[in-house]
């Protein structure tokens, strides 16, 4: 059962919060792992987050935006259904990476930190998701897509708008 009485999380969340802060030896190490479960529930942090995850924590809310600040992966921000992150760093660079992100751009036609209009996509530069060997690469979620092409990456594209998401 919840310690917080009013909790904007799922029974199966707030449980796992319970449990987490309980697994460190500082309760405040638990705070990214908070943040990115919650992220995952509601789809980005909010306000009332922020708050619970604070009040859980026993810290202030001005300590969890802190942490917020500095983690580019923390969203403030809801994003689309599916999440495009380009990657732009030197391996990836060198491979083609800003001719994906351009190519993305204009697909999507939306820009960086932007969502299309009926919410389905959402697209980031961001500077590196672990593929440098297999560059350009992207990450759907938490998919991975790599050794891009143009052509790849419409047909990537085209599976997360039928409802696919699968990797080509």
């Amino acid at each position: 059962m919840s310690t917080i009485p009013n909790t904007i999380f799922s029974p199966k969340l707030a449980a796992r919060f319970d449990q987490l802060v309980t697994l460190y030896p500082v309760r405040r190490s638990a705070l990214v792992p908070m943040l990115l479960y919650a992220q995952d529930e509601i789809g980005y942090i909010s306000d009332a987050v922020v708050a619970e995850v604070a009040e859980r924590i026993g810290i202030n809310e001005l300590e969890v935006r802190n942490v917020l600040s500095y983690y580019s992966l923390l969203r403030t921000k809801p994003v689309g259904k599916h999440h495009v992150q380009v990657c732009t760093n030197i391996s990836c660079m060198l491979k083609g990476g800003y001719e994906i992100y351009g190519h993305c751009k204009k697909r999507l036609g939306i820009g960086h930190k932007e969502t299309t209009a009926d919410g389905e996509f959402s697209l980031e530069e961001v500077e590196c998701i672990g593929a440098c060997s297999w560059g350009p690469a992207i990450q759907v979620n938490y998919d991975f897509h790599d050794e891009l092409t143009v052509e790849k990456l419409d047909a990537v594209l085209d599976s997360y708008k039928n409802g696919k998401g699968e990797k080509k």
